[in-house]
Order: structure tokens, then sequence, then C-alpha cells
């Protein structure tokens, strides 16, 4: 007598560290941040499409075809309409407000953004993702959000010149070394980093906000470096480094 028993295969997981809660309207002791993973390129897509036998073709002409794909897709929603890849849609927002009905468009005053819905296909892989908790992280401080003010984009989006809010613990830019600051870390040439200067409109050990300093179009990091203790009378020989766990992207034309 066969026995009927419902098996679910474990397609993907996801690995997270808790951190304490320190969001007043956000129940419970904790929250999960995913442990920091590197960002994949499209030649690393398509490698591992490759490798894992689901594409036979050849992978020179795949990388080309997927670039081009995506050259063309960004030229449709700079025209515009909507993209729908079948697994996440991208549309294209223009902020701000118009005083007028005849009031023309100020990049400054509108900026223009393009926002990611995800679709019910990849919304449904999520059902198959098992999440590994790896235990408490080191919370001697950490990046819980990156706001892009300009675009209400959260950990996603960087806007040259606009105003940047952090959230966290313990990221209060304090000290006297030379080093400390709120920095961008390029992901495609770690070597370079670019220094938030002037003023910050607030710096306290849960929020910073600044102004996003000119930067090349790619993916970027935020680290913030600071002597900053938990202690007013006390602080560190040396900065800490508290880097955040999110890519950050400059599109094209994003200067």
């Amino acid at each position: 007598m066969p026995i009927n028993n419902t098996i679910h295969e474990v397609l993907h997981r996801i690995r997270v560290k808790l951190y304490p809660n320190y969001f007043t309207n956000v129940e419970g002791a904790y929250i999960a941040r995913t442990d920091r993973e590197a960002s994949l390129s499209i030649e690393e897509v398509c490698a591992a499409l490759k490798n894992r036998g689901s594409f036979t073709g050849n992978y020179d002409d795949l990388v080309e075809h997927v670039k081009q794909f995506f050259d063309e897709a960004a030229y449709q929603l700079c025209d515009g309409f909507v993209v729908n890849t079948g697994y996440y849609s991208i549309h294209p927002h223009v902020g701000g407000t118009f005083d007028h009905l005849t009031q023309g468009h100020e990049h400054q005053k509108h900026p223009i953004s393009f926002r990611f819905r995800t679709l019910s296909p990849l919304r449904a892989l999520a059902k198959h993702i098992v999440v590994e908790v790896e235990g408490l992280a080191q919370v001697s401080g950490y990046i819980a959000e990156f706001l892009d003010i300009n675009t209400e984009s959260v950990n996603d989006r960087l806007s040259p010149g606009g105003l940047f809010s952090i959230g966290g613990h313990k990221i209060k830019i304090s000290g006297d070394d030379p080093e400390r600051g709120v920095y961008f870390v390029s992901l495609e040439d770690g070597k370079q980093r670019v220094k938030v200067s002037g003023h910050l409109a607030e710096n306290t050990p849960s929020k910073v906000i600044g102004v996003i300093p000119p930067l090349r179009a790619g993916a970027w990091k935020v680290e913030v470096r600071t002597q900053y203790s938990g202690s007013g009378t006390s602080r560190l020989k040396k900065p800490r480094v508290i880097a955040s766990s999110c890519t950050l992207t400059v599109p094209e034309g994003g200067i």
C-alpha cells in the first residue's frame, strides 16, 4: 500500500542574522537582515545559467543578448513605457509636486526614478525559500536602512545631489580622526570611496542625514566610519567601519 507523503523540495536558501529592534512602530525584540552576499553581474548570472545546464548555446552570445535586452529595456523606460519581465515590472515615476497646470518639469523639483514591483511568479518562488537564522549579529553598530529621500527609495536607489537618511544603531559620526564620516564605496572598484562633504542635517546614534555626493553610474554600498562608542564621554581610539548590507544603484545618467 503506497504511502502518500507531500514532500517540499528546498529550492533556495537565504541566510539572515538578527538585530535588536529599535523601531518604535515594529513589534518584536529582533529584526532579520540578510547576511551580506556578493552582487552578481550579468556575466556571473549567465555563467550560472550555463553551468546549471539550463542554457546550451554560446555563453558569449548569451551575455551580449542579455546586455542588449537591458539596454533596450532602459531605452523604453526612458520613453515612459512600463517593462514587464514576468517576474517583476519596472515603472517610470516622476516625483515632487507641481504648483500650477502650466508649470514645466524641473529635474531637481521633480526627480525621475524607476520603481520595481514584484509579480506573482516571483512571489510564488518565495514560498520555496528556506531562511536560515545564523544567530545574533555583531551589534556594536549597524545600518538598518538607507533612504533616498528624493525618490523615497529604501535600500535601492541613489540620487546624487539629493538627500539621504541612514537609520541604524551607533552610527553617529563622532571623533577627530580625519577618516571619520559617511562614505560611498564602489562595488565595482572597492578602492573608489567618495566621502560625504559639508554639514550633516542630522547626526544622532540612530539617524544620519546628509547630501549624496556626485557618483558615477553603478553599484555602491554606504559606510559609516566613526569613533562613537555609545557613550558621550568616551570615544574609540580608531574609527570603526559600519557597512551597509544592501546594494545601492546610481542609474545611467544619474549624476
